[in-house]
Order: structure tokens, then sequence, then C-alpha cells
């Protein structure tokens, strides 16, 4: 049995549709208690244990700290040990957030990370608990996430295109857009690894051609058929709780060494993004 923590998110979303998973939700195992997901990790005794859940109010975990590093450190560390005292493997998505997103250099697994604001502190946290577990385990970092289901990038883009034709989006935050559907597969790729026996560690996965969000909304609407105006601004302009890293360009050629993985095509899968979404009257 694969064991799924997160169910209702992107990711998780995509593992039930891609494979056969045991996949909870908050009522079944809240993070926020990270014992409630020990003891079903106890009582089920799965395979593996994919922790696709996370607290992602990126802005809002400035004033909820305490809880997001509950969320996203002390659960994923417990579960990991939870697992190593069962020899269970454990695959545990983290993010780009990680690192300070300076320069342009696509930051590599071996880069030292330096979080910029509370959520990624607490997924650096996170990441350190379960490399402490004992627990044979993979860490999967992953960007700029985009899905038909819940909120992101690409939904958002559309639903603003309803009630407008011209937008300002960030132009010198650069990254990887990734479709959930392709870190599903590739979730699945390495738990598969890890069930026969690999050493585990930590990998980059993300799209490819690095764009900025300005381009990438650009992308979404003529992707979709919409005559929007884009004006690419500076993060100066748009402010946020939170501080965005600049760079958020992840260097995946250790993935393709070891797996054969290569950076997820994020263009070709845009479309079928878009389409799976729920119709809209959009204007063209």
């Amino acid at each position: 049995m694969i064991l799924v923590f997160g169910k209702t998110g992107q990711v998780a979303t995509e593992l039930q549709r891609q494979a056969d998973v045991t996949a909870v939700d908050r009522k079944q195992a809240d993070l926020s208690d990270p014992n409630a997901c020990t003891q079903l990790i106890r009582t089920l005794r799965p395979s593996i244990v994919i922790n696709a859940a996370a607290y992602t109010s990126v802005d809002k975990a400035e004033t909820e700290e305490p809880l997001a590093h509950v969320i996203n450190a002390d659960a994923p560390g417990l579960m990991a040990s939870a697992c190593a005292a069962q020899d269970i493997p454990f695959l545990h998505l983290s993010t780009d957030y990680v690192f300070e997103g300076s320069g342009e250099t696509p930051w590599a697994e071996a880069d030292t990370p330096h979080p910029q604001n509370a959520y990624g502190r607490t997924k650096l946290a996170g990441e350190q608990a379960v490399r402490a577990s004992g627990a044979r385990h993979i860490i999967l970092r992953t960007s700029w996430v985009f899905s038909p289901h819940g909120k992101n990038f690409v939904d958002t883009m559309l639903r603003l295109s309803e009630i407008g034709n011209e937008l300002s989006v960030v132009e010198d935050q650069i990254g990887g857009p990734t479709p959930a559907s392709d870190i599903a597969a590739t979730g699945l790729i390495l738990a598969t690894a890890l069930q026969d026996g690999a050493e585990g560690g930590t990998y980059h996965y993300a799209g490819h051609p690095y764009v900025s969000w300005a381009d990438f909304a650009r992308q979404i609407f003529k992707e979709a058929g919409c005559e929007m105006t884009v004006t690419g601004i500076p993060s100066s302009e748009y402010q946020t709780p939170a501080n965005r890293p600049m760079n958020s360009r992840l260097d995946c050629s250790k993935i393709a060494t070891d797996f054969g993985i290569p950076p997820a095509d994020w263009p070709s899968r845009l479309g079928e993004v878009i389409r799976d979404l729920q119709p809209r009257d959009l204007p063209v």
C-alpha cells in the first residue's frame, strides 16, 4: 500500500489519478496533530509513505510560523521516524523556497539552503527532521506547481482574465513552472526505487524552460486564447508580507543522471491543464 498524506492537494490529486494509493485528508490525519499521523502509519503499515501535504500559505506563514512549523517540520520528522521504526521508505516533497533566491545560477542539491521567509524556514526544518529520522527517504524539491486542481498561478490568471484585459505581473522572479501531474509521475518512480532498495537522498525536479511570472502569464493567456496585455513589473512594485526568491531555478541534472528523469516540459502540459479546468467564458 502507498500511503499519501495531503489528499486534496495538487500533487496528491494527481497521484490518485495515476496510481492505486491510499490518500488521507485532514479529517483522517491532520498534520497539525503529528501524533495522529504517526499513529496512522503504525496502524496501516504501508509499503511506502508519500508526504504531499504542507502548510503552503506563504504570506500567512509570516504571522503563523509556529503552526507552519508543526505542519511542515514537526509532522514530517515524526512521520519519518515512525517509518524508520518499521523500515518503511518515506518520500517527502519540498520547495525551492529553502534557498535564498539570489543570482541566476540554478540551485543544485548540494547548495547551502538559506530561506528568506517563514514558509521556507519551516520547509527546511522539515527536510532536516526527515534526514535526522533515520528513515530511508527521498526529499524531492520542486517549484511553481500548477494543475487543474486547487489554487495555483494558472487558475488565478484565468480568473483575472474574466474581469479585465490588462494585468501587471512580476518579471524579475525567474523559475520553472512544474505540472503537478509530472511531479506525481516522478514521485511514483522514486517511490518504486525506494521500495526496491534505492539509497535515497535529495533531488530537484522542476519545469523547463525557465521563465518569469510575467512570461508564464503571457503563455497562459496565449494558450487559453485570451487577449490580455501583460505588463512586467519589478518585485518592488508588488509588495507581499513574505519575500519571494528572485531566482527559483532548480538544477535537475542529478535526477536525470540517477533515474533518467528529464525536467518537466511545462509548455506541453499547459494546454492540457487549461482544458481540464472548469469551462469558463473567457474573453477573446
